[in-house]
């Protein structure tokens, strides 16, 4: 794995941590690579039951790295490969059956919008900004931040961060639905929403999501037949037998109490 991206895997949550510090985890050409390394990475093994994403130092992430790419005079065509290259990462991130939480502080621009929202629940640093700031380099949307934001806070609001100067604190991007929660600690409530998940019906949290997103994009009546064909297939393991019995001896101990 390289320095600059880095990946984990203790108790079935896997961290993928964005580490260029120095950069506000702006992403490189080396660093897009590594991204889509362990996106690819995480969400195939199977020893995987949870993703948390998080960027080391000041900020989450500050979008790709403009700089560098202009130092190293990086042609458009070279641009285009740099963001397909992530897109591949964030597309696997998307389309896995498996939750996914970021934890976002500080910065979060430009492309680093999309990489947040590759997650399915957001925890919000209370030093959170997030802003687009594309127009202002001559630069468009990438890393998927057509789709997931507008997917996270409506068209409207998608298209005045995107053509304004807007920058969302954390209790404004709260009050868009970008984020799911605010906390003091964004990173240490993260990996404890990962773990959770983690140590329970995480197969079932991964399908519902797998639902939403298949959702968007097919006809309903194709949805319904997922929908039958999941919950079936979910209420034929082991693991929902398991936890239905429990469910219902519970149920059970419950109404004797009451009938006493």
């Amino acid at each position: 794995m390289s320095d600059s991206v880095r990946l984990t895997v203790e108790g079935g949550v896997a961290r993928l941590v964005l580490d260029r510090p120095a950069r506000l985890n702006a992403i490189d050409f080396e660093a897009g690579e590594a991204f889509r390394d362990a996106a690819l990475d995480a969400t195939r093994s199977s020893s995987v039951r949870a993703i948390v994403l998080e960027g080391e130092g000041p900020a989450f992430c500050a979008g790709g790295d403009v700089l560098a790419m202009a130092g190293a005079r990086a042609s458009g065509a070279e641009v285009t490969r740099m963001a397909e290259t992530i897109h591949d990462g964030i597309g696997a991130l998307v389309g896995s059956a498996l939750p996914i939480v970021s934890a976002a502080h500080g910065a979060v621009a430009g492309g680093g919008i999309g990489v947040m929202l590759a997650a399915d629940y957001v925890v919000a640093g209370r030093d959170l900004k997030v802003m687009a700031k594309y127009a202002n380099v001559g630069l468009t949307p990438d890393l998927g931040v057509s789709t997931l934001l507008t997917d996270a806070v409506g068209r409207r609001r998608a298209l005045q961060l995107l053509l304004s100067d807007t920058v969302l604190d954390a209790d404004r991007a709260f009050d868009w639905g970008m984020v799911a929660e605010i906390a003091d600690d964004p990173r240490a409530r993260a990996y404890d929403v990962a773990a959770a998940w983690a140590a329970g019906p995480w197969r079932a949290l991964g399908q519902a999501k797998r639902l939403v997103h298949a959702g968007a994009t097919r006809p309903r009546s194709a949805s319904f037949d997922d929908e039958a064909a999941t919950i079936g297939a979910a209420f034929a393991s082991h693991e929902a037998q398991d936890r239905i019995a429990a469910f219902a001896e519970a149920s059970r101990a419950r109404t004797a109490g009451r009938e006493r």
